[in-house]
């Protein structure tokens, strides 16, 4: 082997790994996995009839979301705790039941982490109106 052979195998090695380098970056900046986590002000939920819901709740700004997936939320909220009230986590495909204040849950696993979050309230028959509180998530992605 001369040394133009040698330096082309060393040439074609080092492309080689540049190529292999770029796309395990490239495939890290796609499946980068993280959390955030945000609170939103509180509700008043005054009605059985007719659900509120919260502001929405976003990833923060400069969170590497683009092409993420949810892979678990928790949450949590306050209010009275002898008052019974339905009680939902939502994202823009679909909205999870929530029978706790608090806990997790994988429901809304594979949905885009950048849509907006927001937490539904409605109060059962009869129920005198709620402030429900210190509204939270950590949203968990992949």
């Amino acid at each position: 082997m001369g040394y133009f052979e040698i330096a082309s195998f060393k040439v074609d090695n080092f492309k080689t790994v540049l190529v292999m380098a770029l796309s395990a970056i490239t495939m890290s900046v796609y499946a980068a996995t993280g959390s955030w986590s945000s609170e939103v002000p509180s509700v008043l939920v005054a009605m059985s009839d007719r659900a509120v819901s919260s502001q929405p709740i976003q990833p923060p700004a400069g969170a590497q979301v683009e092409h993420a997936a949810i892979e678990r939320i928790h949450w949590r909220f306050q209010m009275p705790v002898n008052a019974p009230i339905n009680a939902w986590l939502c994202h823009p495909e679909q909205c999870v039941p929530l029978t706790a204040m608090r806990g997790s849950t994988t429901a809304l696993a594979g949905k885009q982490v950048s849509g907006p979050l927001y937490f539904r309230f409605a109060l059962t028959p009869g129920q005198r109106p709620v402030r429900v509180q210190e509204l939270q998530v950590i949203v968990n992605y992949q």
